[in-house]
């Protein structure tokens, strides 16, 4: 059907109408786009660029190296030795099963870090390294670096790790590094940034943890370009970080090393300082432990090992062990005594065995009494009667008193995991902590180290140093950091009478030289370095009167949890004190029998820096020390070694 000219002329003018609308609009779309171009072209080119630039190039950090730590001569406890490391890239491996395959043909792949390492790149970017194999040797490394070409993905590496050249010597003083975990990250309010580097480490336990910071160093920064999925292309540059400080500890390795070989595998704690100065010499617990096993991951074996040894290996007992510090305490019940003016040093108690107080028999360790004793006498036969009656006469504030300014109580500020305060008990503790009033009975059992009173190791050393001088010597462990010599703390006099304290003195040196001392098995011959120490024996079961009416059951006869525990203390030389001692034996018996001998070996050993002559022994002893010594060192022929200067 044709149209009429009119309609066609309609037809026409309507498409030109919706030309032109429509072209109108296509050139304001494009106007608007031209408009929003030369906007991020022109008015935001400078911020585009930077953010090009930023996705562009990346900054990475550098680990820095760890500080070292070394003895008072400059051995090395604590060093970083070079790691090498084999890792994958799962974006360029390609086929990852394959590629292990090959490279456990070339190296020696353990399979518990295997396995960790294939868990590891299921969650990690394709592009990140993994870590398939830690601490390889040179050898590895070179034969992974010549079949490089077969092995895409892989690349060999070299670090730094940890290293403790002395192994379990130091173990609990030092502690150990291992990589940061989520728990450490918990604990930390503004963690750096270095923490969060893969298999970073960090201080653990120890001195390693306590001195973390000092010891961590800060991080470097290098620039990398990456690619769009964030692949190194190339390092551009790099600032290299500030190493961690180095330290030098106040222990000498080679008496912490006979320390540590001395106590054998005992459940013991012996602590060796400097009368005057303060300083740690040695300070070791046992059984040992390796802690190079946690910084290459220790495997689940052996962790169960130590955590199931009833001997606690893990636990540092020279400052975290607390024990009822036995005969031991003696010395400080005698000081409160003598200086409240309730007793003189000539004055006597008469011991028959035992003593009545408020209806309760409170027996002395000698089932017949030891007569009339004075002071001298009470301290050198360890008579406990005598002790009951100062106590009852002075009162347990004095006497808490008086253990605290013998530096007993108190929370040395040293850089060692769990250090204890120990207790000097008081009414009001016993009240706040137990809701409990004061008896006497409690002041009685305190005068001779029991009930509630509890000590460390070092705590009894800071003890008979000060006892020695008269001095408030206090402990200190860090020698110099990064060569910086650090301070002495303490060193003023004690308020106590010089007087009294050379009375106490006087009886201290009996119990290891005269005849009747319950040291004096374990004395030292040489008159230039003879010894005055106390013996210590400490309860931890209750005897019942039936038992003591049969005959209190031996040591020997009963189950090792079950028997007393050893102390000793001492200082020498008697009349110049240079080094003070102390030695726990824990369920060791008898403290003359187990723990004196133990601490008069150390204590040779520290006056003649080095195997003592046999002369320095009792006669009695001396085939037996010659036997100790050789057996020693043939243990550690490189450790042992004849008398030498100190530096």
């Amino acid at each position: 059907m044709r149209r009429s000219p009119r309609e066609s002329v309609d037809s026409a003018r309507k498409v030109s109408r919706r030309a032109l609308l429509l072209g109108g609009a296509q050139i304001g779309f494009g106007g608007l786009l031209a408009l929003r171009m030369r906007y991020m072209q022109v008015d935001q080119a400078d911020e585009f660029r930077l953010l090009a630039e930023e996705n562009r190039i990346n900054i990475r950090l550098i680990p820095p190296a760890r500080g070292e730590v070394f003895d008072r001569h400059g051995m090395v406890i604590a060093k970083n030795e070079p790691s090498y490391r084999i890792t994958i890239v799962r974006e360029d491996a390609g086929d990852v099963d394959d590629v292990i395959r090959r490279l456990s043909a070339l190296v020696e792949l353990d399979e518990e870090e295997l396995n960790r390492a294939l868990a590891e790149m299921k969650r990690s970017a394709p592009f990140l390294p993994v870590t398939v194999a830690d601490r390889v040797s040179w050898e590895a490394i070179s034969r992974v670096a010549v079949n490089a070409p077969a092995l895409p993905g892989i690349t060999p590496e070299v670090g730094l790790s940890r290293q403790y050249p002395l192994g379990p010597d130091f173990a609990h003083v030092t502690g150990y590094v291992g990589p940061v975990s989520d728990y450490d990250l918990s604990k930390i309010e503004d963690p750096d940034q270095l923490l969060r580097i893969p298999r970073f480490q960090i201080g653990k336990v120890g001195l390693e943890a306590k001195l973390e910071e000092q010891l961590r160093g800060k991080a470097g920064a290098k620039r990398v370009e990456v690619n769009a999925v964030g692949r190194v292309m190339r390092e551009l540059d790099r600032r290299e970080g500030q190493a961690g400080a180095n330290l030098q500890l106040t222990l000498d390795h080679r008496l912490q090393n006979y320390v540590q070989a001395r106590l054998g595998q005992e459940s013991a704690a012996a602590v060796v300082l400097d009368c005057n100065t303060g300083d740690i010499l040695a300070c070791a617990s046992a059984p040992t432990f390796d802690p190079n096993l946690f910084v290459r991951g220790i495997s689940v074996a052996d962790y169960k090992g130590l955590t199931e040894n009833p001997y606690r290996p893990l636990a540092n007992k020279t400052v975290q062990g607390l024990y009822p510090p036995g005969s031991t305490f003696k010395m400080v019940t005698a000081l409160a005594a003598l200086d409240a003016g309730v007793v003189t040093p000539d004055e006597t108690v008469y011991c028959r065995g035992h003593i009545e107080i408020s209806n309760r028999r409170f027996h002395c360790w000698k089932r017949a009494g030891h007569g009339h004793v004075d002071l001298e006498t009470s301290l050198r036969e360890s008579c406990d009667v005598y002790y009951y009656d100062l106590a009852m006469r002075v009162g347990i504030e004095n006497i808490s008193a008086m253990a605290e300014q013998l530096g007993l109580s108190q929370r040395y500020d040293i850089p060692m995991s769990a250090v204890a305060r120990g207790r000097a008990p008081t009414k009001a503790w016993k009240k706040e902590t137990y809701d409990q009033d004061w008896v006497i009975g409690d002041t009685v059992n305190a005068s001779i180290g029991q009930g509630y009173v509890l000590a460390s190791p070092l705590q009894l050393a800071v003890m008979s140093a000060r006892l020695a001088t008269g001095r408030a010597v206090e402990p200190r462990l860090i020698k110099t950091i990064d060569g910086v010599e650090q301070p002495h703390r303490g060193g003023e006099a004690l308020a106590v009478d010089e007087e009294l304290l050379k009375q106490v003195r006087k009886a201290m040196f009996a119990v290891s030289n005269n005849r009747r001392g319950t040291a004096y098995r374990s004395r030292i011959i040489e008159d230039a370095f003879r010894m005055a120490g106390k013996t210590g024996t400490s309860q931890v079961r209750n005897i019942t009167t039936a038992e003591r009416a049969r005959g209190v059951t031996s040591n020997k006869d009963l189950p090792w949890e079950r028997r007393d525990h050893a102390l000793f203390v001492d200082f020498a030389p008697y009349k110049s004190p240079k080094y003070a001692v102390a030695v726990v034996v824990e369920h060791g018996g008898g403290g003359s029998t187990v723990a004196a001998p133990i601490a008069r070996d150390v204590t040779l050993q520290a006056l003649y820096d080095g195997d003592p002559p046999l002369e320095a022994y009792p006669a009695a002893d001396r085939s037996r020390i010659k036997a100790q010594q050789e057996r020693l060192r043939r243990e550690r022929p490189d450790l042992l070694s004849t008398a030498r200067s100190r530096a």
